[in-house]
């Protein structure tokens, strides 16, 4: 149920790139959180310079041009621990796939209750159920 929204520069990755980063995206979620591959639900979005800003050294990282920011909405029930690991897998997996550094990805985990999660049909599928996953 995870949804990401990558911002990226625009121009910078070509349709195989950005497919790549779908993929390394869904791909966090198999290897840290244990997801099932076809929860897979990502919007890709390019940005201009004067559209998407990112401060080069904030927090001790030496970002370039390349420099992009991924949310994913997530399932409130996560603890610190899940949270951690799928910010890394975030982290390691975007990096090889589009060839960035780790420190051009600044990644917000934003927590969501599954009740608010609706997979289609207007029903909110997790409403009555404990996670899954």
């Amino acid at each position: 149920m995870p949804v990401f929204n990558a911002y990226v520069p625009a121009g910078r990755f070509s349709p195989e790139q950005k497919r790549a980063l779908a993929d390394a995206l869904n791909q966090s979620l198999v290897q840290g959180l244990g997801i099932p591959e076809g929860d897979r639900f990502i919007v890709i979005s390019e940005h201009s310079d004067s559209e998407l800003f990112l401060d080069p050294t904030f927090m001790g990282m030496q970002r370039s041009s390349d420099a992009m920011i991924i949310t994913v909405l997530l399932g409130a029930h996560r603890p610190l621990e899940d949270k951690r690991a799928v910010a890394a897998a975030i982290n390691r997996l975007v990096a090889e796939a589009v060839g960035v550094s780790p420190d051009d990805i600044f990644i917000a985990l934003i927590p969501v209750p599954n009740e608010s999660f609706s997979f289609g049909r207007g029903e909110l599928q997790l409403a009555d159920t404990a996670p899954r996953w």
